[in-house]
């Protein structure tokens, strides 16, 4: 088990990667480290995340209260959001904020990511929506991103970036690059005549081979509508689910999966 000393220089690694993959400019993005119930490592405010040292990293409670910070340094305004996730998630042990380019393009045009292009991102994150913009620093965010939480390890930020988080630093990094190689992938396949899209078989192939192999973390796959009920599961539950979700009484998870996807169907046009 790393102690916290290893923990901040692997941030300040982590830190350093998102910068030189141009997936932050500046000093923007921001991440955490779950400790304990009462206890989380994040990054601070106002520096570039791809020149930290370990000295930079903050330590607050599970309010965003600092626990411990060097002077010169507080944690980002935006740990309201990384709390949420945690409070929500308790399967989650980092959270992981950036503006990738594509993903972020998407992301400002108002475009979920939701059409099975790769085997890759069908496995690692099934589909990722958009939650509602709302002003950095304030609950608005946390609650826009909530209702995506139990359902997604991956969230577009409306007009403003990304969101990833898994049960390891390492890990929710890796979600937030595959997100971005996803993003950048349909973008370039858009512009030469669109995407061919896995086909419903090659996609319930898929999702079969994650459910075997005991991935952890939410995915349609496991949360389908379809499948609670029994029956073959559907990509994202945009496109074959209809009205299965009378399989599953009112209010259940699957329910609000549902809802929520078809919303994200709707901007698509689809």
């Amino acid at each position: 088990m790393q102690n916290e000393y290893e923990i901040k220089k692997e941030m300040c690694e982590i830190g350093r990667r998102v910068y030189n993959r141009g997936m932050v400019a500046a000093n923007d993005g921001n991440f955490s480290v779950k400790l304990n119930d009462h206890e989380f490592l994040c990054t601070p405010t106002g520096v570039s995340k791809g020149f930290m040292t370990p000295e930079y990293i903050c330590k607050v409670d599970e309010n965003g209260n600092v626990l411990q910070a060097n002077k010169g340094f507080r944690p980002s305004s935006e740990i309201k959001m990384h709390m949420r996730v945690y409070r929500e998630r308790p399967d989650v042990q980092s959270v992981v904020h950036a503006h990738p380019l594509y993903a972020t393009t998407f992301a400002i045009a108002g475009i979920p990511l939701t059409q099975p292009i790769m085997p890759e991102a069908v496995i690692a994150l099934g589909c990722v929506p958009i939650a509602k913009y709302g002003t950095p620093s304030t609950m608005e965010i946390p609650d826009a991103v909530e209702p995506y939480l139990q359902h997604f390890d991956a969230v577009l930020l409306e007009n403003h970036g990304a969101l990833a988080y898994s049960d390891s630093l390492l890990s929710a990094y890796h979600k937030m690059e595959s997100l971005e190689f996803y993003a950048r992938l349909l973008w370039q396949s858009m512009q030469i005549g669109g995407p061919q899209e896995l086909n419903d078989e090659q996609v319930q192939r898929l999702y079969e081979l994650r459910r075997q192999m005991g991935l952890p973390g939410k995915h349609p796959a496991n949360l389908c509508p379809n499948a609670k009920a029994g029956k073959p599961s559907c990509h994202s539950c945009g496109g074959n689910c209809g009205g299965s979700s009378a399989a599953a009484p009112e209010g259940t998870d699957a329910d609000l999966v549902a809802s929520i996807t078809k919303k994200v169907m709707e901007q698509l046009g689809m």
